[in-house]
């Protein structure tokens, strides 16, 4: 797994930025520990918030995941999550790389947006 801080959240790649945005709103929106955004390789996006019920737990990450396989995704360019954790735990990268691939880039960001890191799935 690569590691790269990345604090200069402008300089983003737009598209990069939009799922950002979006996982962030869907924390904000459904007020959930994490929300979390992934992009297909049409540039499809699928937006999740943490899933906490008495008999199914999910992070936002792995729900977006699920998501996009149940809408017929058959791969991820790039999927971002928006959390308090300083990193995204490895069962959510297994999802992405699951779909994604090894390569296919984390982006993890602060509640404020800031990602303060990208990681590969792999």
């Amino acid at each position: 797994m690569t590691e790269t801080a990345d604090r200069d959240t402008p300089d983003l790649d737009p598209e990069d930025r939009k799922i950002v945005t979006l996982a962030r709103s869907a924390r904000a929106r459904n007020g959930v520990p994490e929300g979390a955004a992934v992009r297909d390789e049409t540039g499809r996006t699928y937006v999740a918030g943490t899933v906490a019920l008495d008999s199914l737990h999910l992070s936002a990450l792995r729900t977006a995941v699920a998501m996009a396989v149940a809408s017929g995704a058959k791969s991820l360019e790039a999927a971002a999550v928006v959390t308090e954790a300083e990193s995204a735990p490895a069962e959510d990268l297994a999802a992405v790389r699951d779909l994604g691939g090894p390569g296919t880039p984390v982006l993890v960001a602060s509640p404020d947006g800031t990602v303060r890191t990208s990681v590969s799935a792999g």
